[in-house]
């Protein structure tokens, strides 16, 4: 499984180059960032070159369009959307994300028809250029009531909204916090297919009730409570190869440099591959 860095938690990076030759000199195997803004700055040939001679390359893109409010604001999306998804396709990234909030103002029913047609839409233009689309359940609890009408935020119904989209190059965005929040085990993960997973985010959760456990309250891998070697190795042991990138949340930007939390993610990514045995 290849060590990843997402933006969150590595502080205020210069740029996309400065941020891949950072992962580069501290063993980062990928980076998730915009395909599309590394091309326009550098060129399919020089950001491809820039992967290459760094040895990293784009673990997943975001999805650049607003498939939760208007059908205005999803609509104009799709445009950039296309454009994403053909920078990353040069570029060889296979991937795209998005997260599904727990709760939304909106009716729950009317909410999920418009946002299956939606996502379904979005997953039938990143098929065309060969990208999967994996969806992020959230499960911290504090979210679950933070609007007026609950949603989403188990792995068995995230499953079942794939299923209904119905295509096939839709799966999970599989993140350690919210395997932590639902309360999940290793036998969760090993119940899954690897093809069912299309990237993977690992933090770690402070020592409070998991009812407590805040989104925006993520340590480094490694320093909290989620036993993030059941994760990994269940993941392992259903033979999931891909990208597994940090992603740390706060409430208040970071104060070191990226130097500094860069190489603090390399020891916190170090401690639980090598106590995971991988």
């Amino acid at each position: 499984m290849l060590k990843g860095l997402t933006y969150a938690g590595v502080g205020s990076i210069e740029s996309d180059e400065h941020f891949i030759r950072l992962a580069s000199q501290y063993g980062f195997h990928a980076v998730d960032l915009d395909a599309s803004r590394l091309v326009d700055v550098h060129g399919i040939k020089g950001a491809h070159e820039l992967l290459q001679n760094h040895g990293v390359e784009i673990g997943s893109i975001g999805l650049p369009v607003e498939w939760r409010t208007t059908e205005e604001a999803f609509r104009d999306g799709l445009v950039k959307l296309a454009q994403n998804a053909a920078a990353a396709s040069a570029l060889g990234c296979t991937s795209c994300c998005t997260y599904i909030l727990p709760s939304t103002d909106l009716k729950a029913a009317h909410f999920m028809a418009h946002a299956t047609r939606r996502l379904r839409t979005c997953a039938q233009i990143l098929g065309a250029y060969g990208i999967r689309l994996g969806l992020e359940f959230v499960g911290p609890h504090h979210l679950r009531t933070r609007w007026k009408h609950p949603f989403i935020w188990t792995l068995q119904e995230t499953l079942d909204w794939i299923d209904t989209i119905g295509e096939r190059n839709v799966g999970l965005l599989f993140d350690a916090y919210h395997w932590y929040t639902n309360e999940l085990t290793a036998a969760d993960i090993e119940r899954l297919r690897p093809e069912q997973i299309v990237h993977v985010h690992i933090n770690d959760a402070p020592d409070v009730p998991v009812q407590e456990a805040l989104d925006n309250g993520r340590l480094y891998p490694g320093e909290g409570v989620i036993d993030l070697v059941g994760f990994l190795g269940a993941l392992h042991r259903i033979g999931y190869k891909g990208v597994v990138a940090q992603e740390i949340l706060t409430s208040t930007p970071q104060a070191d440099s990226p130097e500094r939390l860069i190489a603090r993610s390399k020891t916190g990514f170090d401690k639980v591959y090598n106590a995971a045995g991988l």
